[in-house]
């Protein structure tokens, strides 16, 4: 098996193991299949991300498959444009609107019995979250902060949500660090 403990160096160890200097589809596609099997599917990256590191890495790339496996790739992500744009936090204003899409969202997903779509749309957040948990050079700000409890709270309990951030929102604590929204 693989020895690589992370992803980036699992592809590379996948494609060397392959013994191959041209990449086209098959490649990138078992090169897929073995972050798939260490990692998840969750982390396995598009054709065009794996294709770009190993030419990085000295590969000689077979375009046309691998411009066909994106193609393929994209048409089987019926989700992608559902979440494109979903989340801006540049502002609680935009923050707060956010939530109220996903959370329409989230209802959407559970009427329609639509599984893949609740955990892509709790994945997303979860991933936000992170984000400005982790902050930038300077540190995370007083807004991210806010923010990313406003996601826990979302994740933790969608159903009272609305209800909590109100009262979040017209909280002496709230006001007076942020004002109104």
């Amino acid at each position: 098996m693989f020895v690589s403990r992370n992803k980036r160096d699992l592809m590379i160890e996948a494609w060397e193991r392959l013994d191959c200097e041209s990449v086209g589809a098959v490649e990138i596609s078992a090169i897929a299949n073995a972050v798939r099997e260490r990692f998840g599917e969750t982390a396995v990256d598009g054709p065009m991300t794996i294709a770009r590191l190993l030419a990085d890495e000295g590969a000689e790339l077979r375009h046309a498959e691998i411009m066909g496996l994106h193609i393929a790739h994209a048409a089987d992500r019926p989700y992608d444009a559902v979440f494109r744009n979903l989340i801006d936090v540049s502002t609680l204003a935009r923050a707060r609107a956010s939530l109220r899409k996903m959370e329409n969202l989230r209802r959407k997903f559970a009427s329609d019995e639509d599984r893949e779509g609740a955990r892509l749309l709790a994945a997303l957040a979860r991933d936000e979250r992170e984000q400005l948990i982790s902050g930038t050079v300077d540190g995370v700000s007083e807004m991210q902060t806010e923010v990313a409890e406003w996601l826990r709270i979302w994740l933790g309990s969608p159903e009272i949500f609305e209800n909590w951030l109100g009262l979040r929102l017209r909280s002496e604590d709230f006001r007076s660090r942020f004002g109104d929204i």
